[in-house]
């Protein structure tokens, strides 16, 4: 049942994000930027474990006159095949995520009763939904009901056209060669196969993969519009790009990034940090500007155990200070023990005893080490969530992308923005540690290529201010497109 404040405010909103956190995150501060421009009641509707999630985020960084309630969504795992008390893919293994996507189908008819309540409740229904671009379905419930709908894409604008017009036209199974065009981009604009997940690459449109993707798109491809969690200044191509290929307006509105309080990584994924935040600043404190190298594949993707072998030696070869999260490797549960097997003999001990590497198991303070001063690169997986965060700080990124549009995010990074150099992609791929220790100096160096990414990112670190600056001449064009998208909400 929905939380119910005593005073009523005109107008609701209603949003269903995706079952993950790199989706109910951005979810939460949209629902706040909007809350913030409107006098909006907003209902964020989902699975059990992600309403645990949200209140408990709430109530940490929120003051009590907020009108954002939350809503509960009957959810039973086991009746999908999936473990008992799973809701989300934070525990749930990669084999078994089209599961949970499937089931995500059986909440329409709780949300349907849901909005029947708040109609109930206060004469009227609401003013829209928003609903998660991989849940195509609530536009159709909304539509049912004569309601606005407008779909969420929590990715960034070109990373999200790539990631959609393959999956629709799958333009790599229709030629030979490892290169192709894909329907939407310039035809200059070419991908490679090696850029497709797995999944992608066996598509044939009767997978299970293609059977919720494509169809769950192309419903939310039929609401009022998209809102983007991007910029207009930095992705200038892909906003157009995908404006052409939808045919509906799109509001980048980014970026949606955490509250100061949500930044540590116990309110952010749930869990107790692996390290006292004050332990890390004071690492950090005592290390050169820019010196340091943060390592995080993000909170549900790892590398293999040889992958993670090499990269230890690379880091070990280079000489460079860092930050690693480490979690155990692919194959094992991601959030158990760690193994010292799965690194070269004493690796640990001697960065610790040097103070040259900072390993830090299971969590860490994300956007607190990427906003420290001696914070020089970022090795990520490319998660958008992670790239805005980093852009956010003017930090250059080394790509080691591993899931969902990742690879696409890499491309624009490397070749639109030139903040990013690739040292690998997935899994699959075998690395050496000299690899790595030559893509280290590269964006680690003060002179060259390392010294104009750095230039660049910080460039777009204050384009990325001016978007959500409210004050001054002229609104930031991310508080404009929050404030069209509210007269779009508004209007009849």
């Amino acid at each position: 049942m929905a939380e119910t404040p005593k005073k009523k405010k005109k107008g609701h909103v209603v949003m269903v994000p995706f079952m993950a956190q790199g989706h109910i995150i951005p979810f939460l501060a949209l629902a706040r930027q909007i809350q913030q421009s409107t006098s909006f009641t907003i209902t964020i509707a989902n699975t059990p474990f992600n309403i645990q999630y949200l209140r408990s985020a709430l109530s940490s960084s929120t003051s009590p006159n907020h009108q954002i309630r939350l809503a509960e969504l009957p959810f039973n795992s086991t009746l999908h095949d999936l473990p008992p008390n799973i809701d989300n893919t934070e525990k749930l293994p990669l084999t078994q995520l089209m599961k949970l996507c499937h089931a995500s189908l059986t909440l329409e008819p709780p949300l349907r009763s849901l909005i029947s309540q708040i109609t109930e409740e206060e004469g009227h229904p609401p003013l829209c939904t928003i609903s998660d671009v991989f849940l195509g379905w609530v536009n159709n419930v909304a539509k049912s009901l004569c309601i606005r709908n407008l779909s969420f894409t929590t990715c960034g604008a070109y990373g999200t056209l790539a990631y959609v017009s393959i999956w629709f036209n799958l333009p790599h199974r229709k030629t030979d060669s490892d290169e192709f065009c894909v329907p939407g981009f310039p035809q200059n604009y070419k991908f490679h196969r090696t850029q497709l997940h797995k999944f992608l690459l066996a598509a044939d449109g009767t997978d299970d993969w293609s059977r919720f993707i494509v169809p769950q798109i192309a419903l939310s491809m039929k609401s009022d519009g998209w809102i983007c969690n991007t910029v207009q200044e930095i992705e200038p191509l892909g906003l157009q790009l995908l404006r052409n290929y939808l045919q509906l307006p799109v509001w980048p509105v980014g970026p949606l990034l955490p509250p100061a309080s949500l930044m540590d990584s116990k309110h952010r994924a749930g869990k107790e940090s692996g390290i006292a935040l004050d332990a890390c600043m004071q690492w950090l404190d005592s290390k050169d500007e820019s010196s340091v190298l943060y390592i995080s594949f993000g909170s549900q993707n790892t590398i293999t155990a040889s992958q993670m072998m090499a990269l230890a030696e690379g880091l070990e070869e280079s000489g460079r200070s860092f930050i690693w999260i480490i979690r155990p490797p692919f194959g094992f549960d991601i959030n158990g023990e760690f193994i010292a097997e799965w690194l070269p003999k004493g690796f640990e001990e001697r960065m610790r005893d040097t103070k040259r590497g900072l390993l830090v198991h299971k969590w860490g303070p994300q956007l607190e080490i990427l906003s420290h001063s001696s914070t020089g690169a970022f090795l990520s997986h490319c998660g958008w969530n992670s790239v805005l965060e980093s852009l956010s700080y003017g930090v250059p990124m080394i790509g080691w992308p591993l899931a969902a549009e990742q690879t696409f995010n890499l491309k624009m990074l490397v070749e639109e923005m030139g903040v990013a150099v690739e040292l690998t992609q997935t899994v699959e791929t075998v690395i050496s540690g000299k690899q790595v220790k030559k893509v280290i100096e590269i964006v680690m160096e003060q002179e060259g290529k390392g010294k104009a990414m750095k230039e660049k990112a910080t460039e777009i670190a204050a384009r990325m201010r001016e978007a959500i600056t409210e004050e001054g001449k002229e609104k930031g064009s991310s508080v404009r497109a929050m404030d069209d998208l509210v007269r779009t909400i508004l209007s009849p």
